[in-house]
């Protein structure tokens, strides 16, 4: 279930079922049986307006009246066009329908306290208008508790984005597979909880269709977290280089610890020798030494992870801390002040390769990067622009890799939005690197890690709070 599809790998999926020899009627019938079952698990028999568009999603909506009626629910269809010109599936299963068929309109809602919303789902190739929009709206408007099939209608599968105007569902039902759209915001908002059902397409047709899209759960890649047997030692555990500012020194800090808590073996903060009392002053456990000893520590083959941004400040000297760090074949993680470096040159950064994880906000992504669209497409081209791990920061964090391979966040709730949260991030995925662990699989380990560590501690979190929390969570990933 990490996979995502697009809608067009999805439609592939749908062929290949059918060409694997599970007809499209049964698949329609499948998807409506799925989307009556959850509907039948969270409500009592009530009554039901079952909206359906000119297409599958509205075959699929036909079904789900159907058999809703079966077991004894008060079912009112209404039909956005003509029923003479559905065609194929659709209008196999509007012909199975034997209660009345009613024009879209807004009194077609009225004493209908439940909603299924079957009129485009992933279909919607153009912006919510007319009639369709008009019924949107007023479900909106009334806060009608509404089921999605596939995706609301009006929130595109792809990109999450709202075409005009969108259904604010309280369960989504989609089939096979999730979609982009899902996680992404601000489709995420509009699903409400999303359930995923199984339609009998073969687990095989995801070969062929090769989806590099996932959501970023633990199985995309524990398998591949650090793991020390009993005989190693600290060494063996890599050892991280923070480049700390003179100024904002808590970032450093806070980066530093957080790697530390990720299992780096050792971590030193390398600073200006002005700053130098305020670092020791503070983690015992963590080196600290001047940065004019940097290019020394990068000489050292065990210093072998750098984490340069939090707090580093702008200008020269971050931009010949990053590139020295690069060019020595450190594993690195460039955020914050290290990227802004770069902001009038970051061509000059894209050469230095190495594939480091980048790590911006929306802010800092503009000033490097001139790539339109949405999130997922954005960070995905970054990331083949730069032959970087961008990881695109967000209530939907994208890590996409230089291959093509993206993760979506699922699980980082808003209390993230806070001072030092991205520090941390910075330093959990350093921590990771500093063990071995591929920058990809690092990065998105790091994401899932940081949003669960908030998740479990809730209301009042600060950065501190998610440092303290991780091993809570890494003993989690390793049960």
């Amino acid at each position: 279930m990490t996979v995502l599809l697009s809608t067009s790998e999805m439609a592939a999926a749908d062929r290949a079922a059918m060409a694997a020899g599970v007809p499209g009627p049964v698949l329609m019938e499948a998807a409506g049986w799925q989307v009556a079952q959850a509907i039948r698990r969270r409500w009592a028999p009530s009554a039901v307006t079952v909206l359906c568009g000119p297409g599958n999603n509205g075959g699929d909506g036909f079904v789900v009246a159907r058999l809703l009626e079966r077991r004894g629910w008060p079912v009112r269809l209404a039909l956005l066009g003509d029923r003479e010109r559905l065609r194929g599936d659709a209008a196999l299963m509007a012909a199975r329908w034997r209660g009345p068929v009613l024009p879209m309109d807004p009194h077609c809602l009225d004493g209908r306290p439940l909603v299924v919303d079957a009129l485009f789902g992933a279909g919607l190739q153009r912006p919510l208008e007319g009639m369709a929009r008009q019924m949107v709206e007023e479900i909106n408007r009334r806060r009608l508790a509404v089921v999605a099939v596939d995706l609301p209608s009006g929130v595109d599968g792809d990109t999450g984005e709202i075409r005009g105007a969108a259904v604010e569902a309280r369960l989504t039902v989609t089939f096979f597979r999730p979609k982009p759209g899902h996680l992404l915001m601000p489709g995420r908002l509009l699903c409400g909880e999303l359930v995923v059902g199984d339609i009998g397409i073969p687990e095989a047709v995801l070969g062929p269709i090769g989806a590099t899209a996932f959501v970023n759960r633990p199985d995309l890649w524990r398998s591949l977290l650090p793991r020390h047997g009993a005989l190693g030692n600290k060494y063996d555990r890599g050892h991280l280089l923070v480049a700390g500012g003179a100024r904002m020194t808590g970032a450093a800090r806070l980066a530093a610890l957080a790697g530390r808590r990720a299992g780096a073996g050792l971590v030193t903060i390398a600073a200006a020798a002005e700053a130098l009392a305020v670092y020791r002053g503070d983690s015992a456990g963590t080196i600290v030494e001047c940065v004019d000893a940097w290019d020394r520590m990068l000489a050292d083959r065990r210093h072998n992870a750098v984490v340069a941004g939090p707090g580093l400040g702008v200008g020269e000297t971050a931009r010949r801390l990053v590139l020295s760090a690069l060019a020595a074949g450190k594993a690195c993680v460039l955020d914050a002040d290290a990227l802004t470096s770069f902001a009038a040159d970051p061509k000059t950064l894209w050469r230095a390769g190495g594939c480091p994880v980048l790590t911006p906000h929306d802010g800092e992504f503009a000033r490097v990067f001139a790539h339109p669209g949405d999130r997922l497409e954005r960070a995905r081209r970054a990331a083949g622009e730069s032959g970087a791990v961008v990881l695109l920061k967000g209530p939907d964090t994208v890590v996409a890799a230089p291959d093509g391979r993206a993760a979506i966040a699922a699980n980082g709730p808003p209390d993230l939005a806070t001072a030092g949260s991205g520090d941390v991030l910075a330093g959990i995925i350093g921590g990771l690197l500093a063990q071995g662990m591929a920058p990809f699989e690092a990065a998105s380990a790091a994401v899932w890690m940081h949003g669960q560590a908030a998740a479990a501690h809730g209301a009042g979190l600060i950065a501190e709070d998610l440092i303290a929390g991780l091993p809570a969570v890494l003993a989690e990933l390793r049960e």
